[in-house]
């Protein structure tokens, strides 16, 4: 009687065993294979021996946390004609064009007469209804396929962010921007569809409880928030009608955790069309260096203020002009502006003083403050093809010249990403954060991939952070727009840069060419965002102030009624 009960209880134990088994493979196939499973079940348009083409989407993020798509694939059907079972091609192009009406007669005879070939794509994209009215037809060597390709919904909003795909050789892969970074995340095998039951079961269950970060199938969301990409991109296509520059960008990011909400430049390109300029596919924020001006000064004052060698009150005599290692540099208009103190280096934007000040710090430490900003360094922003700044002229035994070049933003090059991450530590309380437009991965097996946001390195004290960002402050209140952008309940801590630009191979500088920078944070007191904006010899004007006040006020005030910032004054 007792082995009796002990059989009874071992076999209920295997049926439930079984149960849960069969159950987990129904939930696998019906929810993770799902869609997979589907398409091979609509067999009447698939193609023998060849995938219908598979990747995981793009999402970008509204404030509110919906995702709204920024990559993906659209269905839709092409005609595939088999020359070797037409008899009569003058008559299968007749009975195809009163359907297709820009399919060309001769194209169409040319493509059909090789009687070796067995495949030749006649039109593809076709929607669902055409697709069934020429099935409908039953033309002889005429089949319809389902296909899928890669969808690009916002078009070129956030292009260089994106990516896009190409071919290399056979390979069709992502080629540039996050769909080259997450490649083979992104990428879906669909080899070996079905296989044993039984195999399958274990092995999809096993690869479910496994780490989700080893390379499974995932969609990627980005932290982009799409109404602030395209207020972005709108002042950006704004900007480059007015002043015709070269090059423009701009990133909007968090300065406390490094999320970017939002990436563009000029010249753009739309990723879901046929790529004709090369050079445009380049995301210069990442993979290209410059010059970037007086938008240096913050940092080289606000390590002066955090070795105590200079205070915002400390005065210095600007005579105008300097001379080091027999070159001489000037203030902008080359004016002595007599004693003074630190504060007006900010209001008034003087390469004289921001020279006393690398001269108060001396050498090794304005070299250590250069490298804690993180400008030898990559910053590790999750997009392929990253640059590093070029600062070889901090190391060694530079001249006092380069140093005070440096000072403001002259003899030192860096990317558009790493000045974001420089200028962010002004205002986030020191700390030197990691820009990142991933925010999570949604893995196919279901496991959700959260990217861990660091605390970051600390630079400089907290309250050296507070400090300059209150100089900053007083910047945009008394000098910028001469005090006219000042906002009443919001404080707002920023600054304009205007930067010679280099000839190439060394000649020195160009008398008529400059980069305009320009850099802001609000609100001062705890910034919820950092603007940062350049272009690339704008024609019309000299300086930064001219022409990128406005759309940086005009993103400025947009971002704060858009996710209504509490006032902080």
């Amino acid at each position: 009687m007792k082995n009796s009960t002990s059989r009874i209880r071992l076999m209920a134990v295997i049926f439930v065993a079984v149960t849960l088994l069969f159950v987990v493979r129904l939930f696998f196939v019906q929810v993770i294979r799902g869609s997979d499973y589907a398409e091979q079940a609509d067999r009447q348009y698939l193609r023998p021996a060849n995938n219908i083409f598979e990747r995981g989407s793009i999402f970008f993020t509204t404030k509110d946390g919906t995702l709204v798509s920024a990559a993906s694939l659209k269905v839709g059907f092409m005609v595939v004609a088999n020359p070797q079972k037409i008899t009569e091609a003058s008559t299968t192009y007749t009975q195809l064009a009163s359907l297709l009406p820009d399919l060309k007669r001769e194209k169409f005879m040319q493509q059909v007469s090789d009687r070796t070939d067995t495949y030749v794509e006649i039109a593809t994209r076709i929607d669902q209804i055409l697709a069934d009215k020429i099935k409908a037809r039953n033309i002889t060597g005429v089949d319809i396929y389902k296909q899928k390709w890669r969808f690009y919904p916002a078009g070129p909003a956030a292009a260089h962010a994106i990516g896009f795909m190409g071919y290399k050789g056979d390979l069709y892969s992502g080629r540039y921007g996050l769909e080259k970074q997450y490649d083979s995340l992104l990428t879906r095998n669909k080899d070996g569809l079905f296989v044993n039951f039984f195999a399958e079961l274990f092995s999809e269950f096993a690869s479910s409880t496994q780490n989700a970060s080893t390379g499974a199938e995932g969609d990627i969301v980005l932290t982009i928030e799409p109404i602030v990409q395209n207020a972005l991109e709108k002042e950006l296509t704004a900007y480059v009608e007015k002043w015709r520059p070269d090059m423009a960008a701009g990133i909007i990011i968090n300065p406390q955790n490094g999320e970017i909400y939002a990436m563009a430049g000029r010249p753009n390109f739309d990723p879901g069309e046929k790529q004709t300029n090369i050079e445009a596919l380049n995301n210069k924020m990442v993979e290209k260096t410059y010059e970037m001006g007086s938008i240096f000064k913050p940092l080289t004052i606000a390590a002066a203020l955090d070795t105590g060698v200079v205070t915002a009150s400390t005065t210095y005599n600007d005579k105008g002009c300097l001379t080091l290692n027999k070159k001489k540099f000037c203030n902008f208009d080359g004016k002595a502006r007599g004693v003074i103190p630190v504060q007006e280096i900010l209001n008034q934007s003087l390469n004289v003083g921001s020279t006393f000040v690398m001269q108060q710090l001396g050498t090794e430490r304005f070299r250590n403050y250069f490298h804690a900003y993180g400008f030898s360094e990559k910053t590790g922003i999750d997009l392929p093809d990253e640059a590093s700044g070029q600062t070889a002229n901090l190391d060694g035994k530079p001249r006092e010249l380069d140093l005070a070049s440096m000072s403001f933003g002259q003899s030192i090059a860096i990317t558009p990403v790493e000045m974001v991450r420089a200028l962010s530590v002004l205002g986030n309380g020191g700390r030197l954060i990691r820009p990142h437009l991933v925010r999570q991965i949604n893995h196919k097996n279901l496991l959700t991939e959260i990217i861990p946001i660091e605390p970051g390195q600390p630079v400089i004290k907290p309250e050296t952070s507070a400090e300059i960002s209150r100089m900053l402050t007083i910047v945009v209140d008394t000098k910028l727009a001469d005090g006219k952008v000042k906002m009443a309940h919001y404080r707002i801590a920023a600054k304009t840069g205007t930067a010679q630009i280099a000839k190439p191979g060394g000649g020195g500088y160009y008398d008529d060419r400059n980069l305009h920078s320009f850099f802001g944070y609000f609100p001062a007191s705890k910034p919820q965002f950092l603007i940062f904006l350049m272009s690339v010899y704008p024609k019309g004007a000299a300086y930064s102030s001219q022409t990128l006040t406005d759309p940086f006020i005009s993103l400025n005030r947009f971002l704060i009624n858009y996710y209504q910032v509490p006032p902080d004054r």
